[in-house]
């Protein structure tokens, strides 16, 4: 009885194995790894590009502000690896005189305001935030939205056709938190 058990077993498993393959057929890579899908948003403004790379999370019921992304720790502001912001010109973001490059996007939300961190550091996971590489820290605007927003949304908005300036915004369930930027020549 005991020999049948080890084949049994070696043909379990080999149809457990089989079944992982054929479910996972024809699925991107990261569908298979993250159930938080990677985004992106990009403008030009001044004639430069603006572009912010982020995994974007979904409510699927779940309570957001104040639960799953806690009030007053730092987050970092979507899911799997820290949101990244590169900019081809030098931006102008509240407090903060950022040089071009690629820099960390991480926030504090609190119930009433939201600060904005600049972060040195890129491509890290979400877990590893390192205050040591900050670039700069300053507060965003805040509202509340009329509507929920089911999957967490990066916008940049330009002002208009032949502003250097627009707005950063971040997009989650009945809040939008927001910076205005200017490009700087």
């Amino acid at each position: 009885m005991k020999r049948l058990a080890l084949p049994i077993a070696a043909v379990g498993r080999a149809a457990l194995l089989m079944a992982v393959l054929v479910l996972s057929v024809g699925r991107p890579a990261h569908a298979q790894r993250f159930t938080s899908p990677p985004a992106a948003v990009s403008t030009t403004i001044a004639g430069k590009k603006i572009s912010i790379d982020y995994y974007a999370p979904s409510m699927h019921g779940r309570p957001i502000m104040g639960s799953l992304v806690p009030f007053d720790r730092v987050w970092c502001t979507g899911a799997n690896y820290a949101t990244e912001i590169t900019s081809e010109a030098p931006l102008e973001m509240g407090d903060l005189k950022l040089p071009k490059g690629s820099y960390s996007i991480w926030t504090i939300p609190t119930a009433k305001d939201w600060t904005l961190i600049i972060n040195k550091q890129t491509g890290q996971f979400h877990l590893n935030y390192d205050e040591s590489r900050d670039f700069g820290r300053t507060k965003m605007n805040v509202k509340m939205l009329s509507s929920p927003v089911e999957t967490f949304r990066i916008e940049l908005r330009p002002d208009g056709p032949n502003s250097s300036k627009g707005t950063l915004a971040l997009l989650w369930e009945k809040t939008e938190a927001s910076i205005p930027f200017t490009v700087l020549r």
